[in-house]
């Protein structure tokens, strides 16, 4: 493992959304990864930090680069989780609150943005929380 960094991420804390993103992408310039795959990368994590802001009770990324350059990155939030997973794949489908959308978020497109760029996509969901695992191989 060349890099491992955990964050934690509140409810509706829409001042600071978007720093982690930020830093990743900081961080992936740091150790070689190409810009191309930094975009792919900047734009799932800030999806998903942005999703965590808007849906969850808060909880915690874990950022992760190996050695063999692939980047990891794992989303674990507390409550109320997704009912319908399915349905929130579909673009445009969203239960952003209204406070939400009049910043400008909760497009519905958030999940099947990081489906699209992101290598490997694994959520699972249940009350308790949302745990969110996308990958990415150099390109």
């Amino acid at each position: 493992m060349i890099l491992t960094k955990e964050y934690n991420v509140k409810k509706n804390d829409f001042v600071n959304a978007g720093k982690v993103s930020v830093e990743v992408k900081r961080l992936l310039k740091e150790t070689g990864i190409s810009p191309s795959t930094i975009r792919r990368i900047g734009i799932a994590c800030y999806e998903a930090e942005i999703n965590m802001i808007i849906h969850s009770l808060g909880g915690d990324i874990t950022f992760n680069v190996e050695d063999d350059g692939k980047v990891t990155l794992s989303f674990d939030d507390v409550g109320p989780g997704i009912p319908d997973i399915e349905r929130a794949l579909v673009e445009g489908f969203s239960t952003a609150s209204m406070e939400a959308k009049e910043m400008g978020f909760g497009a519905g497109m958030g999940l099947p943005n990081i489906k699209r760029v992101s290598d490997e996509f694994s959520i699972s969901s249940s009350s308790e929380g949302t745990h969110l695992l996308i990958g990415f191989v150099e390109q």
